[in-house]
């Protein structure tokens, strides 16, 4: 493929990258129906090894040797009470992957899938209720999700998911987590919900708490203003009004410990406010400080088809979430236990060594340090057939699985839930394909090429899927 044709295709994800779903912005690797074609052409980035039909047959023998099957994706119900451990047998063989690990990531292919949103909030409620792992960290705003903390038990479960995460996960199938989570608040073990994206994702405050109604009104005027600047192309406007913006994030900052008792209040079921309002407003100033112009650079750019400093945004962000999250890690929830939920691009452990993404640059998974990389377990999540749906909502076919690739020879179970470990695998005959290039797809239509060991520790394929039902 020539370079300007691969350029265009990426530009492609560029833009629909920018897009929004119920006006909440995600930067996650999003993709609009009617660029379907484009990807598709785009085959020959990608390389699969060779395979004999007589290897491919003993890789899906030993699949179905030893893969294992969960019997149900719904999440239990539960209603301020434990879940009978019983209704968690089919997770049992979780235990001694997961025993001695600090994070589990739980990734996915696409945004917009019904069943991974069921089958993420049950594998949390195993996680959480037989494994203690007691924080879940979003892949979403760390202000946000501290506002939806700090007032969990003042509001619905409904408004609680949409303070705290990205509208593409706004939807009928990830409603139960948040019941979920409210139902354990006033329990020995709650379960504690963080964020740590540094984007603007609206208003993560409204400025009561500051108690000068001036300075709350200049603070939503400069989050309004930051939204306004990322989406358009006045370099030169920006900085001459930067500095200004950034003053008032700093006056913001300098009243927080203050004004403990004020936030304490507001925020009654987040015991971290402070710090975690500190920091917020910090990234708040590194991103007026930084980002935003980077961002107004990548919208001139991506104009010119380039897309090298879009490709900075992304390395940006994903350097600022990985820091967050060992922030919240090590200075806020030093002892407990992390489950992260993020798309697979996010948590791969070697994201720039994928062929044919749309994002060849190093992200969060790819930047943790070692020692945590050690401690953690990363579970991508893919699909074999059926209907996902972009960042806009929109409905996309997920393309029939290319003979050799992951979900060929994981949907050789003939099973609807498949689930295998990668990480306690040494290389012998029947597995090898975890230790080469296979061919799978990003969002059921994305050819990308990656060797699973080097990326995941675990894989979850789901044979049928649907789009979600969104809550407006």
């Amino acid at each position: 493929m020539k370079k300007a044709r691969k350029h265009k295709v990426l530009l492609s994800f560029a833009l629909a990258s920018l897009m929004t779903l119920n006006g909440v912005a995600s930067v996650s690797a999003a993709v609009p129906a009617k660029e379907q074609q484009v990807n598709i052409e785009n085959k020959s980035t990608v390389k699969q090894a060779r395979t004999s039909n007589e290897t491919l047959l003993d890789w899906k023998k030993w699949v179905n040797d030893h893969a294992y099957s969960l019997s149900s994706i719904q999440p239990e119900v539960s209603s301020g009470t434990k879940i009978p451990s019983n209704q968690f047998e089919d997770l049992e063989m979780l235990k001694p992957l997961l025993h001695d690990k600090r994070i589990v990531f739980l990734g996915e292919s696409s945004h917009g899938v019904a069943q991974f949103n069921h089958v993420k909030t049950r594998l949390i409620q195993f996680l959480h209720q037989e494994m203690g792992y007691n924080v879940l960290a979003f892949e979403s705003g760390m202000g946000n999700v501290m506002n939806a903390q700090g007032q969990i038990d003042k509001q619905a479960a409904l408004q609680t998911m949409k303070n705290s995460i990205f509208g593409v996960w706004w939807t009928k199938e990830t409603l139960p987590l948040f019941d979920y989570a409210k139902s354990t608040q006033a329990t020995e073990q709650p379960l504690i919900l963080t964020g740590f994206d540094i984007q603007q994702q609206g208003a993560f405050t409204n400025g009561d708490w500051l108690q000068n109604p001036k300075l709350a009104q200049q603070f939503s005027e400069a989050e309004k203003q930051l939204a306004e600047w990322s989406s358009g192309k006045d370099l030169k406007g920006y900085q001459q009004v930067k500095a200004t913006i950034i003053d008032v994030y700093k006056q913001v900052k300098s009243q927080i410990q203050l004004k403990e008792k004020e936030l304490q209040a507001a925020y009654p079921n987040e015991s971290h406010i402070v710090k975690l309002m500190e920091r917020t407003v910090t990234d708040r100033i590194r991103l007026a400080d930084e980002y935003v112009e980077l961002t107004i650079q990548s919208n001139i750019d991506i104009e010119q088809n380039n897309i090298e400093t879009f490709l900075k945004t992304m390395e940006w962000r994903d350097q600022s979430m990985m820091e967050n999250l060992l922030w919240l890690a090590e200075e806020v929830y030093p002892t407990e236990k992390f489950i992260v939920w993020a798309h697979n691009d996010h948590i791969r452990k070697a994201q720039s060594e994928v062929m044919g993404s749309p994002y060849p640059v190093k992200l969060m998974g790819e930047r943790l340090p070692e020692i945590y990389k050690k401690y953690s377990y990363v579970l991508g999540l893919y699909m074999t057939s059926g209907e996902t749906a972009n960042n806009m909502g929109e409905p996309m076919a997920v393309l029939p699985p290319i003979k050799g690739s992951i979900e060929d020879i994981l949907s050789s179970t003939s099973k609807p839930y498949t689930f295998i470990d990668l990480r306690n695998r040494q290389n012998e005959r029947g597995n090898s394909w975890m230790f080469e290039p296979r061919l799978s797809y990003s969002w059921g239509m994305i050819q990308e090429s990656l060797v699973p060991r080097d990326q995941y520790d675990g894989i979850l394929l789901i044979d049928k899927v649907n789009k979600p039902t969104y809550v407006k």
